[in-house]
């Protein structure tokens, strides 16, 4: 008997997971695919306030998403940082004044202590200038933060798993039904194996496919008040040399981001457009590629051409239906809806919310279902790291030069992606290797037998996509040959890898 069953592992389920195991209880979560492999792998990657919903007064939302940045920098210095923002002034769309009160709400309204506030630039001398076109002469520079959002997800469900919860990776839940007290839940494993569990509560966070698991799965209503919304960016060869990031307001009132990624590209987007069907065929339409070259051409000097994009993706948003007439005005807000109760087990559904929140959604989640338990305990996520993440913001240079005096041969670029996604984690990743050589065959880019190895045993990755475009982004580096080498390899080493007992496991 479980305390809790999740659906779904998006940030949101394995936030959810993570809290309830380390407050004591039983809690099993199931992924019918693989961990961040929907929604919650395609967002714009970051941790931030969200400066334009001050326009739609959503100023609780912008508060609460404020007073996370810096929370969520200290549990995971590793695989978020601070990042400075430029927004280039354009008159004819918001006048100088209400930026200047937009950014002067963004930096109290938080309670921000770590991140620097923002400020006046005169483009025509700052570097941040460069790239943009002559008639951008001013403009203004604040801060949020970037994260790896689908390691943000792996590493919620490490510190789940390490505090008692059963992660299930492609593991469905086809069908939960009310029994008495408690809900009997069918489950079909990996290779197609069926098993029933039960459990005193279930949690819908399913993402997109929130409404499908209300409808289908639980049966509980005919619809659910859920706005299916497509995110879509592309990624281009690296626009600029520094490293802050853009954020270009646009005549239609959205706003696009320009963003340094892994260190050779630049990253765009995002859009927002109403979508129906499948979340899981969602993909960039040439509309879109066009909206988003077109959108950053309007800035920088020289334009970027739908040509130039290397590599596309789209999520789809599960925001809640809050009747709006444009998909850009639907809340980002989330919403907990609990049924049950008076000695009918309970469910509750999770509607919208955003990376920045994710903690807060899942303190909130378990405590409206802490009554349910006798013995449980108290919110204990802020201050608490997540794996690898122990040491202090700003440390990932030292942690870095560490892992290459540790192994001798590792270059400085493939030591600095291992400090900057595993942490300190990265020792374990590396323990016993004296130099390069003991670290097996390397597929391209710095990515190791020993890391791929590591990526098996302990988060959850079963093919090459989870390795290359979950787990890390080098599918961007790779070549078609070497992805291939890494599947061939995978497919034979993957059942060896999986068969090793735990005990051997751990000492590794």
């Amino acid at each position: 008997m479980y305390d809790i069953l999740v659906i779904g592992g998006g940030v949101n389920g394995c936030g959810i997971a993570r809290d309830a195991a380390g407050r004591g209880l039983k809690v099993l979560l199931a992924e019918r695919a693989d961990l961040a492999s929907g929604t919650s792998s395609a967002s714009t990657k970051l941790i931030h306030g969200g400066l334009r919903y001050l326009e739609h007064y959503e100023f609780r939302l912008v508060r609460e998403a404020l007073a996370e940045r810096e929370v969520l920098l200290a549990m995971a210095p590793h695989i978020a940082w601070p990042l400075r923002f430029v927004l280039p002034h354009h008159g004819g769309l918001r006048p100088r004044w209400m930026i200047r009160l937009g950014l002067f709400l963004y930096d109290h309204l938080g309670g921000r202590r770590i991140l620097p506030g923002s400020r006046a630039l005169d483009l025509s001398r700052d570097p941040a200038g460069e790239p943009l076109r002559p008639e951008f002469r001013s403009g203004f520079e604040y801060s949020d933060c970037w994260v790896d959002d689908a390691r943000l997800v792996v590493l919620n469900a490490m510190d789940a798993r390490a505090r008692g919860a059963e992660i299930r990776v492609a593991t469905e839940v086809t069908a939960c039904r009310r029994v008495g007290r408690v809900w009997q839940a069918d489950l079909r494993g990996p290779s197609g194996g069926h098993q029933t569990v039960e459990t005193r509560v279930v949690v819908n966070a399913a993402g997109p496919w929130v409404g499908e698991v209300v409808q289908h799965v639980t049966a509980t209503a005919e619809r659910s008040p859920v706005r299916l919304v497509k995110g879509s960016h592309i990624v281009v060869p690296r626009l600029f040399e520094h490293e802050r990031a853009y954020i270009f307001q646009n005549a239609d009132r959205r706003i696009v981001f320009a963003i340094p990624y892994e260190g050779e590209f630049t990253l765009i987007g995002t859009t927002d457009v109403d979508f129906a069907g499948d979340p899981s065929t969602a993909r960039i339409s040439g509309d879109e590629v066009a909206y988003l070259c077109r959108a950053v051409s309007a800035y920088f000097e020289k334009p970027v051409a739908p040509e130039d994009v290397v590599w596309t993706y789209a999520g789809v948003r599960p925001l809640y239906d809050d009747g709006t007439a444009s998909a850009q005005e639907a809340t980002r807000d989330y919403v907990l809806a609990l049924e049950g109760g008076r000695g009918a087990p309970r469910l509750l559904n999770v509607f919208g919310g955003k990376i920045t929140t994710y903690r807060h959604l899942a303190e909130e989640a378990v405590d409206r279902l802490a009554d349910e338990f006798a013995r449980i305990g108290p919110a204990w996520t802020v201050g608490a790291t997540l794996p690898g993440g122990d040491f202090e913001i700003g440390g990932t240079a030292r942690l870095a030069d560490e892992l290459m005096r540790d192994c001798v041969g590792l270059d400085a670029a493939t030591a600095r992606r291992l400090a900057r996604s595993y942490g300190t984690q990265g020792r374990k990743l590396l323990a016993g290797a004296r130099r390069v050589a003991d670290l097996g065959r390397d597929f391209g880019a710095g990515l190791t037998e020993r890391e791929v190895t590591y990526l098996v045993r302990y988060e959850w990755a079963r093919n090459a996509d989870d390795v290359l475009w979950r787990r890390s982004k080098l599918g961007l580096r790779l070549k078609e040959d070497e992805r291939q080498a890494l599947r061939d390899w995978l497919e034979t080493s993957l059942g060896g890898i999986l068969a090793e007992p735990e005990d051997r496991k751990e000492r590794t």
